[in-house]
């Protein structure tokens, strides 16, 4: 096979190949007739889902069950996520927005130049169309995760809901509150099982489907291009930009900065693990459990 079948050719190329060949000809005509035989310039499309896990349907039938059933009783179910961690500084964010002239920018982005980095931990509440987020500058961990849902709780949660017991949480199955760290269901015990007395369930979207978190599409898309084209400068302006999302089916967005410091690698050993209160669900337990209030020792 001729290694030419691999390499990229221009118009240009395409033109000189055929001269050579003996056929003279301009590069517009050689792109008139590629149109005319139905080629055109294309990029990738992202349309395979890859390999599909066997309890991956199941598994989203079973995240729409607890919904409802949350949902009827009138128990919060919450989506949470880390939206994607961004440089504060003068810096280029992807996207255009109206003006007169654009603003000048750094042409790297390079971290002695950021004034820090920005973690935006995402809580959005499924019945009330409200999103939370909480801007920490330190490392995005699971007692980072679980100490912005708790405190999510005892300033908004528990006055939304002040007859609830339970509380649903819809996650992705990776990154601070995935379904393999130690750390996040430890923390899940301690800070809102015990100290808060909630019953905490947790469901996992299968691995590469954080898409369909509702937390995705309906907080962070439009927390996305309400600062499109718009430096991120300072941590105020990005509180600023993510107060003022709003969209067309009454989305209201509340921003906080949490300048707390968190510790990376912290470990949760075997024998804490075993005195959890968890009970892990008979459909795909691997990401769907239950953590219950520890009674207090006597």
């Amino acid at each position: 096979m001729n290694e030419q079948k691999w390499e990229r050719s221009s118009l240009r190329q395409l033109a000189d190949e055929l001269a050579q060949a003996g056929h003279w000809i301009s590069h517009t005509t050689v792109g008139r007739l590629l149109k005319e035989m139905g080629y055109s310039l294309k990029a990738n499309v992202k349309r395979l889902a890859g390999s599909d896990h066997p309890d991956r349907e199941r598994q989203f039938e079973y995240l729409q069950q607890q919904k409802q059933a949350f949902l009827a009783a009138g128990q919060p179910v919450i989506s949470v996520d880390t939206k994607k961690k961004e440089w504060i500084g003068n810096f280029k964010n992807p996207g255009r927005t109206w003006c007169q002239q654009a603003e000048a920018v750094l042409d790297h982005d390079f971290e002695q130049d950021a004034l820090g980095k920005a973690v935006p931990y995402g809580i959005y509440d499924l019945k009330d169309n409200r999103g939370y987020v909480y801007v920490g500058n330190s490392a995005d961990t699971p007692q980072f995760a679980v100490d912005m849902i708790a405190r999510w709780w005892t300033t908004e949660g528990k006055e939304r809901y002040p007859q609830a017991n339970k509380l649903l949480i819809l996650a992705d199955a990776g990154g601070s509150n995935g379904c393999r760290p130690r750390l996040w269901k430890q923390q899940l015990q301690e800070q809102l099982a015990d100290r808060l007395g909630l019953e905490v369930t947790v469901c996992h979207y299968p691995t590469g489907t954080s898409k369909w978190n509702p937390i995705e599409h309906r907080l962070f898309g439009p927390i996305s291009t309400n600062w499109a084209g718009k430096p991120l400068r300072t941590f105020e302006f990005m509180l600023a930009c993510i107060r003022g999302t709003t969209t067309t089916t009454g989305l209201q967005v509340k921003a906080f900065l949490v300048e707390q410091v968190y510790e990376k690698g912290i470990q949760v050993t075997k024998k804490a693990m075993e005195a959890l209160c968890i009970e892990f669900h008979s459909t795909c337990p691997r990401w769907n459990y239950t953590i219950k209030p520890r009674l207090p020792s006597i």
